[in-house]
């Protein structure tokens, strides 16, 4: 099963710039998407339908915000939105996907990079998202949970740790809750495979240089329960990717 995870910073700008094609051509069995800013009459779904996927959205109450997605060609016996939080639930953030012997969330945390009120929304958000997925983990062992999670867990995984020690998004505050969180019975599959530095899936749009320079963030992860771990073939990022500021991360699992 080859999974992946990619904010597309709106859908509907990220089909001008060649998504759909894309898509084709990575012919990914289940794909979980952020930021889509659109809901279901938005958009007509047929050419995703022509390409074998079953198309299920969570959509922000607010327009052309947020909002999460998950395209499967592989039928899901059960598809869960939401969290279970009004609070958070109309932001459109989780969406999960329940198939025989494996579940998919799709996840998209908020930011706080808009000031103090969304910093402290974003530490009330991950408090409760910590006991949900720990809870969830109980009846699911087997579980995936990709997204954008916009907090940078370690220095290696931001290409200017010093300068950014006081950003949103690898605050102190933010990094604990990342290893509370990944050592809590959840794996980085990416950091699985993968110990080395330079490998980002985000950059800022304030300057065109900054992505061709590679001046990067890794906010973008699988995170896999422990008991999955014999059943990871790959995680790659793949920056070739171009339709958002983010690019996607790909897991591939027997």
């Amino acid at each position: 099963m080859k999974i992946i995870t990619y904010n597309v910073n709106g859908l509907r700008a990220a089909i001008k710039k060649g998504f759909t094609d894309w898509l084709k051509a990575v012919n990914a069995d289940v794909v979980c998407l952020q930021e889509i800013k659109i809901s279901l009459n938005d958009l007509n779904w047929g050419e995703f339908n022509e390409l074998g996927y079953q198309i299920f959205l969570h959509p922000a109450e607010k327009k052309g915000y947020s909002g999460t997605a998950i395209f499967t060609k592989i039928q899901p016996r059960h598809v869960e939105v939401g969290c279970g939080m009004p609070e958070y639930d109309k932001e459109g953030r989780v969406i999960r996907a329940d198939f025989e012997d494996v579940s998919v969330m799709c996840v998209y945390v908020p930011s706080g990079t808009s000031g103090d009120e969304r910093q402290q929304f974003k530490y009330r958000w991950l408090d409760y998202f910590f006991d949900y997925v720990i809870q969830l983990k109980k009846q699911i062992p087997n579980l995936v949970i990709c997204g954008d999670y916009n907090i940078c867990h370690k220095p290696i995984d931001i290409h200017n740790p010093k300068s950014n020690a006081n950003s949103s998004g690898f605050l102190p505050e933010e990094r604990a809750w990342m290893e509370k969180f990944f050592t809590s019975g959840y794996v980085d599959a990416f950091r699985y495979f993968n110990q080395e530095p330079h490998h980002y899936t985000w950059w800022s749009q304030r300057f065109k240089s900054i992505r061709e320079r590679n001046l990067g963030w890794r906010i973008d992860y699988h995170a896999v329960t422990e008991e999955m771990k014999p059943r990871l073939k790959r995680c790659v990022i793949l920056p070739d990717a171009k339709h958002s500021d983010h690019c996607p991360v790909m897991l591939e699992i027997n």
